[in-house]
Order: structure tokens, then C-alpha cells, then sequence
């Protein structure tokens, strides 16, 4: 069940990123500003050099591991899962989720064209399980439970309210579940501490434009409530399961109608 009123229809492009009820700090610590990622006027060399780091970054956290592992839980009892991949940036956990599950089809996709003819031209374009291409997720090309599982990681805040909320729409129509990995909010009295944290990823990352994007990303990020919220204003029959590590949110969403179908 929802806990927070769902915005009206006119107001869904002010919810805040804490949720209906943020506080006033909270409210603070959010930016319209974008991401390098999410600029028209940012060359493509530098959103590809972001988009590498944060490869980097994954693969020694192992987090693509981690996130297909979090996803595959949720097909456990489907020999064949259909899983569509949206934001998928670098096609890491897509890599992941066909590594771990032999007989998973992937469709992997991201709204950036630059980006997927980086994965048709790697590995990916060649994976007999998987089809690479561009897709909006906010008007997704399929037809209604297409996919067992839609998967949006590390990406999701990158969408204002209502786009994620038309997302949330879409994924829950094409599919039975639809699974979101994003960052968590930090409580605002805990922001200012986390500072010294965007010098050290300079450094990490080799670059400002990657720790830039991932200061943005931390101010962007939705809390539980905004997420519920988004969810109520995309459809009344969406339920929300929640659960978190240190530094990811898991929110898992499904329709009424298709956990009575699945017999769930």
C-alpha cells in the first residue's frame, strides 16, 4: 500500500524528490541542475568518458553482479525469463544478468543513441540472447506482459516526476514486475557530511565530469514516499515492496492484476 497522497495530476512536475511530505531541508538539498549525462549541449566524448568511469566504478564494486543477482531473485521460478534492461548506459548488468542465467533473453536498451551503438558494437550486438536498441521507457515499444521483469538501474532519478511516473506506468504494463536499483536519498542533515566523498571520486573516477554527475545524481535521488507517490499517480493498482543496502534503494513494482494472473 501507498503511504503518501498521490500529487494531483497538475502538481506531479513539483514533487519533491524526499516525497510529499520532505521537509524544508530536504526540499534544499535538491538541483534542477543536470547531469553531464542528460545535457544536449555536452559533447559525446565526455558523456562516453562518464559512462566508462562508471563502468569502472561497477566492476570493482562488483555492483553489476550484485544488481543481476537482486533481479534474477525476482524470475527465480521462470526457467526462461524475458527481461527488459532500460538505461542500461554501458550494458554491464545486461553482461551480468546472461552470465549468471544461461537461459534469460535480454532486451537492452538506453534512450541515448550514442550509447547503444556503443553496446551493438561490443559483445552484446553479437549475444544470440540479446537485442540491443533505443527505447523510451517512458512510451516502451512492446505489448502488454511482454517481459517477466523490466529493470531500471542507476538511472531512474535521472527522470523528472512525471516522466518517472509514466515510466512506472509503462514498465508495470510491459511486465509482471518491474524492478528499480537507484541511489539512496541521504538524509539532509547527512548531506554536507558527504562532501569530502565528491573530491575522493575525482580522483576515483579520473575526471570531474564523473563525480560531478554522481553529486547531481545523490541530489536527484528519490526517497521511498516520492517513489510511492510516482507509483499512485501511475496507476491505483501498483503496489510498491521496499528494501536497502548502504548505498542502494530497491523498490519492486507489480499491478494487482498480474500478481492474480502470475498466481502471486
Amino acid at each position: 500500500m501507498h503511504e503518501n497522497r498521490v500529487p494531483a495530476a497538475d502538481t506531479i512536475d513539483s514533487l519533491p524528490r524526499g516525497g510529499p511530505t520532505a521537509s524544508w531541508l530536504d526540499r534544499q538539498f535538491e538541483t534542477e541542475r543536470l547531469e553531464f549525462l542528460d545535457r544536449d549541449d555536452v559533447d559525446d566524448r565526455v558523456k562516453r568518458s562518464v559512462v566508462r568511469s562508471l563502468d569502472h566504478i561497477s566492476a570493482k564494486l562488483r555492483y553489476n553482479e550484485k544488481f543481476a543477482q537482486l533481479a534474477l531473485q525476482q524470475v527465480a521460478d521462470i526457467p526462461h525469463p524475458k527481461i527488459l534492461e532500460l538505461g542500461a548506459g554501458h550494458g554491464g548488468l545486461s553482461r551480468a544478468l546472461l552470465e549468471q542465467h544461461p537461459d534469460a533473453e535480454l532486451t537492452v536498451t538506453d534512450i541515448n543513441a550514442a550509447s547503444v551503438d556503443d553496446m551493438v558494437a561490443s559483445d552484446l550486438g553479437s549475444q544470440p540472447r540479446a537485442v540491443v536498441r533505443v527505447e523510451d521507457a517512458t512510451s516502451i515499444n512492446a505489448p502488454d506482459q511482454a517481459y517477466d521483469l523490466v529493470v531500471f538501474a542507476q538511472s531512474f532519478h535521472h527522470l523528472p516526476p512525471r516522466a518517472a511516473s509514466a515510466t512506472i506506468a509503462e514498465a508495470t504494463r510491459v511486465a509482471k514486475k518491474f524492478l528499480v536499483i537507484d541511489l539512496l536519498r541521504r538524509p539532509s542533515i547527512v548531506q554536507p557530511l558527504r562532501l569530502p566523498l565528491f573530491f575522493a571520486l575525482i580522483a576515483l573516477a579520473q575526471g570531474y565530469p564523473t563525480a560531478h554527475d554522481w553529486l547531481i545524481s545523490e541530489l536527484r535521488a528519490y526517497s521511498p514516499s516520492a517513489l510511492s507517490a510516482l507509483a499512485s499517480q501511475a496507476g491505483a493498482d501498483i503496489t510498491t515492496q521496499f528494501s536497502k543496502d548502504r548505498v542502494h534503494q530497491v523498490a519492486v513494482m507489480s499491478r494487482v492484476a498480474h500478481a492474480i494472473q502470475s498466481g502471486k
